[in-house]
């Protein structure tokens, strides 16, 4: 495996370097300062991964990864040093196709255990969704190992289930490209109309409230980091934000460390599987732009519980893995453009001539 360093500061290239060295298989393809010169290196010399900072000079790694996704795409992991310092511009990144963001490690991490399993993580993950072959598709449903979905592992979510439910529920999955997506779903619904809702976006823990934060900010609904505990309100967008998986009991979110198989944590398929098994529950599911098949075997079991089910189409993903999935299963009630799927969420009956999938 391939993996471009693109960082300004030489601390931090050598720090990325040697992380990279202590991953069998893994070498460096090139390092760049900039994002300019990264695009340049990109377009010459396509890396299995670019490894992107975000404060840079001549152009940011914000821009630089729109430009590579556009041009050139390959995946990016976006590694920054501050989180809250550099928000906009991480979740531009993100918006734009960076498939996740992690912080730079520090030089004490190299010699700390465990001090460079965040990285590590990330970029085990790149190299096991990415297929052989298809190392660089920007849409193509590239599938995660072979892992058995939760709503057929034999793992119980029985204890998940409390007295009480919520029947307009709206839970959204997301992955690559995800956190645009999601800005784009709630900020179409109206102020004053959003259904009680539950998000899970696949990204590091450590960013899940700057998410919610910036939800907020560009969608002007009530969007905030779900905790277990939290509890779920018409008007109120909770986005799950711990390393475990999310599902709910009664009205209020819990965390689950079951399955402990599942490849992302939270998994989009553990919601929407103990959503499908909780039948005091009722609403819309909908899922978004992302790489592998999470959530689609979730999305097919609230299908057939009777919930609406809406997965965002080809043309307007970042990447066609999840959403594809889902369609290849019949999960999908409805398969619609992203500038849509809020509109669909609010009025179901005025989108009838949206793409209607088949049943299985």
């Amino acid at each position: 495996m391939r993996i471009a360093v693109v960082n300004d500061l030489r601390m931090a290239q050598e720090i990325l370097k040697a992380s990279v060295a202590r991953i069998p298989g893994a070498s460096i393809a090139w390092v760049a300062a900039d994002g300019a010169e990264a695009c340049a290196r990109c377009a010459s010399d396509r890396p299995d991964l670019i490894l992107m900072d975000m404060v840079m000079p001549v152009m940011d790694g914000a821009k630089a990864t729109a430009r590579i996704m556009r041009e050139t795409p390959c995946p990016i992991l976006v590694v920054t040093s501050t989180i809250e310092g550099n928000l906009d511009l991480v979740y531009d990144a993100l918006s734009a196709g960076a498939i996740d963001a992690v912080q730079t490690p520090s030089a004490a991490a190299l010699s700390a255990p465990g001090g460079l399993d965040a990285l590590t993580r990330r970029i085990s993950l790149v190299r096991s969704l990415h297929a052989p072959g298809h190392p660089h598709s920007h849409s193509a449903a590239i599938a995660a190992p072979s892992i058995a979905p939760p709503c057929s592992s034999g793992v119980t979510l029985a204890n998940a289930v409390a007295t009480g439910g919520i029947r307009n529920l709206l839970a959204i999955g997301a992955s690559t490209g995800g956190p645009q997506a999601l800005a784009s779903v709630l900020g179409a619904i109206p102020r004053g109309a959003l259904p009680p809702t539950v998000v899970v976006q696949h990204i590091d823990r450590d960013f899940a409230p700057g998410l919610a934060q910036w939800l907020a900010s560009v969608t002007g609904h009530d969007v905030r980091p779900g905790l277990p505990g939290d509890e779920v309100v018409a008007g109120r967008a909770l986005v799950a934000t711990a390393d475990e998986h999310v599902v709910l009991a009664g009205t209020r979110l819990q965390s689950r460390t079951e399955p402990r198989e599942c490849l992302f944590r939270p998994s989009v398929d553990v919601l929407f599987c103990s959503l499908a098994s909780d039948r005091m529950h009722g609403g819309t599911a909908v899922l978004l732009t992302g790489m592998g098949r999470d959530g689609a075997a979730g999305l097919l079991q609230l299908r057939t519980a009777g919930w609406r089910t809406i997965a965002q189409d080809e043309a307007s993903s970042a990447v066609w893995g999840m959403p594809g999935a889902a369609v290849a299963l019949g999960a999908a009630e409805r398969v619609l453009p992203l500038e849509r799927i809020g509109h669909a969420i609010t009025s179901p009956s005025a989108d009838a001539s949206a793409t209607l999938g088949p049943r299985q």
